[in-house]
């Protein structure tokens, strides 16, 4: 087992590190507070290969690991964590097209993707099927051979109504997992329509919102795979999303254990700064100690799914349950060594608290997660 990153490993987090310090930390609390899609700026990390990360590339993907991809997403999610998840949600919606595509839907959709001239948003959430994903309504009826009509509604999707293209979770046939299949849909087929943005308690630079379907009409062309492929697609999609997220996690509580200790070396009470009294020095020990356990288990899980393990699903959901976890812990603590200045946006740790809170919830909620982990021992 390897802990030191290769040359190219050390590369790759420098780049990120330096993009996300100059394009996305100076301007994270601006895009916050204006609820603002930084479109552009996600082009310009597409430029550096981050918007197709584990795509081949003779579309113009990066062909990276999943490893790879751990340590870039938590960089940039240490700069500007919704940010990040979205590059993320992106990276997921390239990846299915280049894996479970046929030829003619890489060479239609991935360059452009690659690129993001094309933004893509991951549509399996319905109003009525969240953590139960095999009972979605969303039907897709066909209509000749050529056709599918779709008619239902996907909830909480990130990027709805600015994406261009949607990859979109739906039941060709009977009831339960074996009944999905998955279809794209682009903008401005008629029939597609969006519900107001969400007002959210964080992630708020990137838009969320009801995306929904009346008589959508799709060339069976748009087809991802087979007639009842779809969950196993959606569940493959996952496991390197849980991964994503937890890196996610991680960039936040290490950009806010890092705000917490130069707080604590400034800050004086007592005659003495706050650094010096040993209960606040035993809270960032367990916060450090914490956050690099989290770190290793996101890295092993990535490992698993580069090796195909057959342990890498299990992995990818305990990764997942402890990161998200021990990141909203670590960043909650940072807020409270940080007394009254935590609460004022100021200083940046709320702002983290907020976005990061999701990250329990998402790509499967934690209880979702045990439930995996206790059925993968159990079958044991």
């Amino acid at each position: 087992m390897r802990f030191e990153l290769t040359a190219d490993q050390e590369a790759l987090r420098e780049t990120a590190r330096a993009f996300a310090m100059e394009a996305l930390a100076p301007y994270a609390a601006e895009w916050d507070e204006r609820s603002h899609f930084p479109v552009e700026t996600l082009r310009e990390a597409a430029a550096l290969g981050f918007a197709a990360l584990y795509v081949r590339e003779d579309v113009g993907g990066s062909a990276l690991s999943r490893l790879d991809a751990a340590l870039l997403f938590e960089e940039l999610s240490a700069a500007c964590t919704p940010t990040a998840a979205y590059l993320s949600i992106h990276n997921m919606v390239s990846w299915m097209i280049d894996t479970f595509g046929d030829e003619a839907q890489r060479q239609r959709w991935l360059p452009d993707l690659c690129t993001m001239r094309l933004i893509a948003s991951y549509c399996l959430t319905e109003p009525g099927s969240g953590s139960d994903a095999g009972s979605l309504r969303t039907s897709a009826r066909a209509e000749g051979n050529s056709l599918y009509r779709l008619d239902g509604s996907k909830a909480f999707i990130s990027g709805a109504g600015a994406s261009d293209l949607y990859l979109v979770m739906c039941r060709t046939g009977g009831e339960g997992p074996a009944g999905v299949s998955s279809v794209l849909v682009e903008k401005g087929t008629p029939g597609l329509t969006f519900g107001k943005p969400e007002k959210k308690m964080g992630w708020r630079s990137q838009p969320t919102a009801v995306v929904s379907f009346d008589g959508c009409r799709v060339p069976v062309a748009n087809r991802l795979g087979a007639e009842g492929d779809g969950f196993k697609i959606a569940m493959r999609g996952l496991d390197g999303g849980r991964v994503n997220i937890a890196a996610c996690s991680l960039g936040a509580a290490r950009a806010c254990l890092e705000k917490a200790t130069a707080y604590l070396k400034e800050r004086r009470q007592f005659g003495r700064t706050l650094a010096e009294f040993q209960a606040l020095q035993f809270r960032l020990a367990d916060m450090a100690t914490e956050l690099d356990a989290a770190r290793l288990m996101v890295h092993r899980a990535a490992a698993s799914l580069d090796a195909g393990s057959p342990e890498a699903t299990l992995h990818c959901a305990m990764a997942k349950r402890f990161a998200t976890d021990v990141g909203f812990k670590v960043v909650n603590e940072a807020l409270q060594l940080h007394g009254g200045y935590g609460y004022i946006q100021d200083y940046g740790v709320e702002r983290y608290l907020r976005d990061c809170r999701v990250h329990q919830i998402l790509e499967g909620t934690n209880e979702i997660m045990r439930l995996i982990i206790a059925r993968k021992l159990l079958a044991a």
